[in-house]
């Protein structure tokens, strides 16, 4: 078997296996949530039309975002014990742990759901200074302190402070990368977690957009980050079968968090971040909807959309929830086809 064989054979093995995994483990979680009371309270959410519209959602289990990076995670353990097992064999190399690409954005991605996890259970427990978790200005702390870390791994550690153009060119910016860096992993988190808000959106659109990186890293021979990027959209697909309408259980931060930080963190190491307008177009027209909202209500009182993130002004407008999610993912899809085609050109 030739390499690039092996290769592609070896990705289609992480998706499978890990898609596998978490459908086996979704029966256990669903139980746990519902057993401990971990669910969802629509009534905090202190959104009017959100809570009319959502109402019936009520005790939906939530933080089933630990299905994903559970998975990603006992996919990467049962890998490796794989490779050692079968030294010397092909199944040797189906480990993706590696310390040039996949260390960082797995460990970012734990630390990231884990803050998540903890937010998730503070809003269950109603603690907070509105009972709901953390606050916004906590959470964008929180998060900058992650995507600082991670900033200062890049340019101090690996000495990387390249910002590739599309059609103009590469350059290198010196300490700027590092705020520019954090900029895009906590834009890309809080957009993904904007998008966490109808059945199923978040999970198809986040499928499409680590498809795109995933063969992105595969072009640069960064095999083990395009496996890492297979592996969460394998625990996404399982997700995403118990998450369409109605859901079983929804993402929660520790889903939507976890993996904007990481999706931001693979744009970075295959040095396509100014490509994540296209190929997570979705979750950049989700997070613009509330900032215009947020600031048109400020500057002029009045508002633009019936109801923001944007996917609930297509609701309130008398779009059936599952409408407005198929249709984001065609447009995802289209979108993060276009940034594939801007990638291979340039």
């Amino acid at each position: 078997m030739d390499s690039l064989t092996f290769d592609v054979v070896r990705l289609i093995i992480t998706v499978v296996s890990s898609f596998l995994l978490a459908l086996f483990f979704t029966p256990l979680l669903t139980k746990l949530l519902e057993r401990y009371g971990l669910v969802k309270y629509v009534e905090r959410e202190n959104v009017p039309i959100f809570t009319k519209l959502h109402k019936k959602k009520e005790g939906t289990p939530t933080m089933g975002g630990i299905l994903v990076w559970g998975t990603v995670l006992l996919t990467i353990i049962l890998f490796e014990i794989i490779g050692k097992l079968g030294k010397g064999t092909y199944l040797e190399n189906l480990s993706f742990l590696s310390r040039q690409e996949t260390f960082l954005p797995l460990g970012a991605m734990l630390v990231a759901a884990l803050l998540g996890l903890v937010d998730d259970i503070f809003g269950i427990l109603r603690i907070g200074v509105r009972k709901s978790g953390l606050r916004v200005r906590e959470k964008i702390i929180l998060y900058t302190i992650v995507a600082g870390f991670c900033a200062w791994w890049f340019y101090f550690k690996l000495d990387w402070d390249l910002i590739k153009i599309p059609f103009v060119g590469s350059f290198y910016i010196g300490l700027w990368y590092i705020p520019v860096f954090i900029f895009i992993i906590v834009a890309t988190a809080f957009s993904t977690n904007e998008t966490d808000g109808l059945d199923g959106l978040a999970g198809g659109v986040l499928i499409v957009a680590f498809t795109a990186l995933g063969i992105i890293a595969f072009t640069q021979n960064k095999i083990d980050l395009a496996a890492f990027c297979g592996a969460i959209t394998g625990s996404l697909l399982a997700f995403l079968w118990y998450n369409i309408y109605p859901a079983k259980f929804f993402l929660g931060d520790t889903g939507s968090m976890g993996l904007g930080v990481t999706l931001g963190i693979i744009a970075m190491l295959t040095n396509t971040a100014l490509l994540l307008p296209f190929i997570g177009f979705v979750l950049v027209f989700e997070s613009v909807s509330v900032i215009l909202q947020t600031g048109s209500k400020k500057i002029f009182g009045r508002k633009i959309f019936i109801s923001t993130p944007i996917h609930h002004h297509f609701e309130a407008r008398g779009w059936h929830e599952s409408k407005v999610t198929m249709r984001f993912w065609i447009i995802a899809g289209v979108t993060a086809s276009i940034g594939l085609i801007i990638y291979l050109l340039t």
